[in-house]
């Protein structure tokens, strides 16, 4: 997995989520896509920003998200490691993803788009 690297990070902005996307255009000029009425997500960078608004599912900290080819192999390789699984595979809109938690207690995201 030599080419697998971070290439998204997902904001919670449950309590704001319309106001973080305004500050975010206006600060940055980033421009945003909808998926749904509470995530949106830049897609014209090499590195994107998400903004995840539901409450049920928003992280307290930011989430970065590490991009592989293989996410079957990924999870495997993360399990053999020591991480720990905080959400099985899953889809979404784009792709799959699972998360993991570090043995330092940070949770990240693995996606990828097959």
């Amino acid at each position: 997995m030599a080419d697998a690297r971070i290439d998204y990070v997902e904001l919670p902005s449950a309590t704001a989520h319309e106001l973080t996307r305004g500050f975010y255009a206006a600060a940055f000029g980033w421009d945003f896509t909808d998926y749904g009425p509470d995530y949106a997500a830049t897609t014209n960078g090499t590195t994107d920003v998400g903004l995840n608004g539901q409450r049920a599912d928003a992280l307290s900290a930011p989430l970065p998200v590490i991009r592989v080819d293989d996410l079957e192999a990924a999870l495997d390789a993360v399990t053999k490691a020591g991480g720990t699984i905080a959400r099985p595979i899953f889809s979404f809109p784009g792709g799959r993803r699972f998360h993991f938690i570090d043995p330092g207690g940070s949770e990240l995201g693995v996606w990828s788009d097959a």
